[in-house]
């Protein structure tokens, strides 16, 4: 079980990763189209690009956070249970999470369906295939969806054991 857990944070880890260097690579394009347009030049499109490199590394990266339990909760009353409580708690929350990764998840891949039938383009001077960023966009939440639901099938897994150590390392709150 734990091996899954630590597959899938590797996984994310390398997805966190080239989420980073990708927003480096968008900083360093619009800081050459801002300089370039102080001499009259611009290869314009730096920010139409940046809008769909923000959506594809947020899609992406919030299995990164998952996985490093980096999400926000209000964790008032979890705090003042015991350990089951917590594991109850924390379940809940992961149940609540994983329904709105698989309902964002139903509902982005007709878009990307729609994109491709009409073979839409951006109505933007680059006019980008939307396919591009839609499907970068959609398998972020694809792989959100499936990430959230594999920890939770390892957490409840865990909680029927009755490992309460192991269910806070792996979908508990993250240290303050």
């Amino acid at each position: 079980m734990m091996r899954i857990i630590d597959w899938l944070k590797r996984i994310n880890n390398g997805v966190a990763i080239a989420a980073g260097l990708v927003l480096l690579a968008c900083i360093l394009l619009i800081l050459v189209d801002i300089v370039l347009r102080e001499f009259g030049i611009s290869f314009g499109g730096s920010e139409e690009i940046s809008g769909y490199v923000m959506a594809s590394v947020s899609s992406w990266g919030i299995c990164y956070a998952l996985t490093e339990k980096a999400h926000v909760r209000i964790d008032v009353l979890r705090n003042k249970s015991k350990a089951a409580g917590r594991s109850i708690s924390d379940l809940i929350a992961l149940c609540a999470t994983s329904f709105v990764a698989i309902y964002a998840a139903y509902y982005v891949i007709p878009v990307v369906e729609k994109s491709f039938k009409r073979q839409s383009l951006a109505n933007t001077s680059l006019e980008t295939p939307l396919i591009i960023p839609q499907s970068i966009w959609m398998a972020g939440w694809i792989w959100f969806a499936v990430t959230s639901c594999v920890l939770l099938v390892c957490a409840i897994c865990l909680v029927i054991q009755r490992k309460h150590n192991q269910v806070d390392d792996i979908i508990g709150t993250g240290t303050e």
